[in-house]
């Protein structure tokens, strides 16, 4: 004999849930982080209707129109990675660390070729992101496998914005030493090397800008790195 049985009615649709009081304070408490100074000039800039306004901003090569300006090295340079894409460049990982030939040639690039300390491998190298993240990498090994008398960062007066708190956020304690001469309104080598000398301890790292010094666009010459 064939059988059937009632079937239970159908539920109705579930409504979405609201979000409750708790879900929409989740992010109450973080505050807003301040504009960045130098962004924020750029942001302002767009924002200014006058025909007459000129970018003081960001320091970027710009066209005449105050587009940015992309240099015949910089095109070059990406026309030879496309050309090889798919054969010698093919989008692998690479190691944690960065490919071995690219820290080879960066080494040899900023300390030359005849360095001994490139010759003896006596430098160590890793592929980070950006300078901000290279930073940031710096900052948590030194605080991670340094002493804690190395635990402490001098920075130049000035130096960029988020510098300061890439490595407090790190755990070092950042410091300065003297760097820009507000009435020469150039570098004050005396004062630098007078606190680098006198000042920084035994195992305390130093950061440099290695060329155009940010934000004052003001270099050592030759012979002043030399002497630092």
């Amino acid at each position: 004999k064939a059988s059937c049985r009632k079937l239970p009615p159908p539920r109705r649709p579930r409504r979405p849930r609201r979000p409750t009081n708790r879900a929409m304070g989740l992010f109450d408490h973080v505050a807003t982080a301040p504009p960045d100074p130098i962004l924020g000039t750029s942001i302002a800039y767009n924002a200014d209707p006058d025909p007459r306004k000129i970018n003081l901003g960001i320091g970027a090569y710009r066209t005449e129109g105050g587009k940015p300006y992309v240099l015949d090295c910089v095109k070059k340079a990406e026309e030879a990675i496309l050309a090889d894409t798919g054969t010698t460049v093919n989008k692998e990982y690479s190691t944690i660390d960065g490919p071995p030939k690219l820290k080879t040639l960066t080494q040899q690039l900023i300390f030359g070729d005849d360095c001994p300390a490139v010759a003896e491998g006596r430098i160590a190298s890793t592929q980070a992101l950006s300078g901000t993240g290279s930073l940031r990498v710096v900052g948590e090994f030194i605080k991670t496998f340094m002493k804690p008398e190395s635990h402490e960062i001098w920075v130049s007066n000035p130096t960029w914005g988020n510098h300061n708190a890439i490595f407090a956020k790190a755990g070092l304690a950042v410091k300065t030493y003297p760097y820009y001469k507000p009435e020469t309104r150039g570098f004050d080598f005396e004062g630098m090397m007078q606190a680098l000398r006198e000042q920084v301890p035994e195992g305390a790292h130093v950061l440099l800008h290695a060329c155009a010094h940010n934000p004052t666009g003001v270099d050592p010459t030759e012979e002043q790195w030399r002497e630092i």
